[in-house]
Parts: C-alpha cells; structure tokens; sequence
C-alpha cells in the first residue's frame, strides 16, 4: 500500500461537498415549502429523492428523518383527505427504497429501511385476463404498521394485499425477504415467503427457534 507523504490523512474530494450541500439545501426547501401534514425538525432528504409536493398533504414526517438517494415516497389516492404515510423520529430510508400508500403506512420511531427496500400496501390487479394489467389499476389492499426499532434489510419487500400487517417493535427482515403477513416482536424474518427464524423472548429471556424450542443464547445481565 503506498503511503501518504509525510504520513498525513488525504483530505476528502472537495467535489463531494457539493452534493452534500445540494442535499442540505433541498431539504430546507422541502421542509419550508411542502405542505406536509406535519413536519419535525432536522429532516435530510436527498435531492434525488421522489417526493411530489401534492402527495405531501398526506405524509407526516418525524423528527431527524433521513430519506437516502433516488428513495420514493408515493400516495396512490389522496381523494380521502387523509394521512397516508407516518415515518416517527429518527427513521431512516435508505437509496433506491420505495414506499406506497393507498391506504394507511405507519413507520414507528429508530426504525431503518435499507436500500432497495419496497413497503407497499396494495398490490397491481390482475383477475380479468382479458385486459392487460397495467389497464387494471390497483388492489383494495391493506393497512402496514412496522414497529420501532426494526430493521429492514437490503431488498427486502413488504407487501400488504388485505388486513392488517404488523411487524412488532424491533423485528429484523433478512436482505430480499419478502414478508406478507404480521410477525410478533423480537422476530427475525427471512425467505420468500418470509417466515420467522427466531424471536425473543422477553419472558423466559432467551431466543426461541421459530416458535418453539429455545436456543441456547439466555440474555446476558
């Protein structure tokens, strides 16, 4: 490895303060001019990010929010009037993630949504065979609730078709799971479909194997 002259640390590109500070910028923008539901402080969204100014009316944002490059953050029908999409303090959206609401998203506080991520709570109707998909518009769908301090990993895609899913506080999601149904807390999810490997148990204080026997890894005092 070749070493720096005179041992110093090289200093960063300063081309990379650039997108820095059109990213700084843009959220102040976003912050003073859309018409959000409600809006919390410290809020950082990549100027990259989709985020149409009308769908704003039915989203509220938390305190310290961060919504990463390209993410997308859609309301399918604002004709209700209503909040469609909640992100609580402290969550974070990763690049490239997609969130769409038809009817009711509810992100809980100090959760993460790694890249590539897909949270949607209605799905494409496909019945009538005779008409092309795209000429179909969309399910009925569903209401998602993902619990605080959850983790959801790169890829992962929760999809809600009818009902209601709840992921229980602090859940991980495996990279490319995909998850259709509810899963109580502590659970961590993987597959397609997505099932539950292994949750806490707060009771006994140990990690259980699926839903049954007890792995031994007690929790430490």
């Amino acid at each position: 490895m070749q070493q720096h002259p005179n041992n110093r640390l090289p200093f960063e590109d300063p081309l990379r303060f650039l997108p820095r500070m059109l990213t700084k910028l843009y959220s102040i923008w976003v912050s003073l001019t859309y018409p959000f539901a409600s809006i919390g402080r410290n809020l950082s969204v990549h100027y990259t990010c989709r985020l149409q100014r009308p769908v704003a009316v039915a989203v509220k944002l938390g305190h310290s929010v961060f919504i990463g490059k390209d993410a997308w953050l859609n309301v399918s029908d604002l004709t209700k009037g209503k909040v469609v999409l909640v992100v609580d303090d402290n969550c974070k959206i990763g690049p490239r993630c997609q969130i769409s609401g038809k009817n009711h998203i509810h992100i809980e506080r100090d959760v993460i949504v790694s890249a590539s991520a897909l949270i949607m709570d209605h799905g494409h109707a496909y019945e009538d065979p005779t008409r092309p998909v795209i000429e179909q518009g969309i399910t009925e769908g569903g209401r998602i609730r993902i619990g605080e301090g959850s983790f959801i990993g790169h890829g992962a895609a929760i999809v809600c078709a009818r009902g209601e899913l709840v992921l229980g506080r602090n859940c991980v999601v495996a990279a490319n799971a995909l998850v259709t149904s509810s899963c109580p807390p502590y659970s961590v999810i993987i597959g397609n479909p997505g099932g539950v490997i292994r949750r806490f148990d707060p009771v006994k204080k140990a990690w259980i194997i699926g839903f049954g026997q007890t792995a031994e890894t007690p929790l430490k005092k």
